[in-house]
């Protein structure tokens, strides 16, 4: 729900008010019961949460490549099987 802003015409007192889009607007200032107008509001900012919000999310698979070779980083390597793991001490073998 949104938070409107109105102010008194009257005494001149601002104040908000939180309630539905669908409530009609207020009418009468809660201080002096003058006549209020609704002001217009730059309204609440908008919060992004998650992954998929940044440009940087979103790279090509070559771009991030690109990038870790000219940071120095080692890049995958492409087509070479994976080291198998190594069994554990007392693991019975497999046969």
């Amino acid at each position: 729900m949104p938070t409107y802003e109105y102010e008194c015409l009257k005494c001149g007192k601002r104040f908000e008010v939180f309630q539905k889009m669908t409530d009609e607007p207020k009418k009468r200032c809660p201080t002096c019961r003058g006549k209020v107008r609704r002001l217009i509001g730059a309204g609440a900012g908008m919060i992004f949460k998650g992954s998929g919000f940044y440009i940087t999310d979103y790279r090509s698979k070559s771009y991030k490549e690109q990038q870790k070779k000219e940071s120095g980083a080692p890049a995958p390597a492409k087509d070479e099987p994976k080291p198998k793991p190594k069994p554990k001490e007392g693991a019975p073998k497999a046969q």
